[in-house]
């Protein structure tokens, strides 16, 4: 049972810097390195962009697969990722781990649509996930998603509910207005 989202936990990640931060009741307990989206800012459908704004997690999903387990559609493949599986399939987009499948709260913003369609972050597949240890963190190299390192996104799976308050930010200075 989750607790009116989760108000004693809540993540900020911030684009700036390619971090998520995780507070509990307001106290910095983890900061993580990210990879947010190649193409930037933005929450319209296929933008391949990072959302900005209020979400919350609206599934976990992985719980129970090993390290580096593969997710395709978000359901666990059997493979374990590899070097070697990597290069049989240079194609795609490693969804590993674990998955914190994201859901905006504001309308128009992040979620629904506005005057240039859709904008909803869970209908747009948006996620917290883990990819190749290979990959670089701190730089944004991904289609939309926030990309972690696979040990840390087991450690963060382990310290938020279903719920658990999100804000994506461009920087520090937008969670003091």
């Amino acid at each position: 049972m989750t607790n009116n989202r989760n108000i004693a936990t809540q993540l900020i990640i911030n684009i700036d810097q390619q971090t998520l931060t995780v507070y509990q009741q307001n106290k910095e307990l983890a900061q993580y390195h990210i990879s947010t989206a190649k193409n930037g800012i933005g929450g319209q459908q296929d933008s391949g962009c990072t959302p900005l704004g209020q979400h919350i997690i609206a599934e976990k999903i992985g719980g129970s697969e090993p390290i580096n387990a593969v997710f395709v559609g978000r359901v666990p493949t059997g493979e374990i990722y590899s070097a070697e599986l990597g290069k049989l399939h240079p194609e795609r987009d490693w969804i590993l781990s674990r998955i914190l499948w994201l859901s905006g709260l504001e309308v128009g913003v992040n979620k629904g649509s506005n005057s240039n369609g859709g904008c909803d972050t869970y209908q747009r597949y948006i996620y917290i996930h883990g990819t190749p240890d290979t990959e670089p963190m701190g730089t944004p190299l991904s289609h939309g998603c926030i990309r972690m390192r696979n040990e840390d996104i087991v450690k963060l799976f382990e310290q938020v509910e279903e719920e658990t308050s999100v804000s994506i930010v461009e920087s520090l200075n937008d969670t003091l207005k």
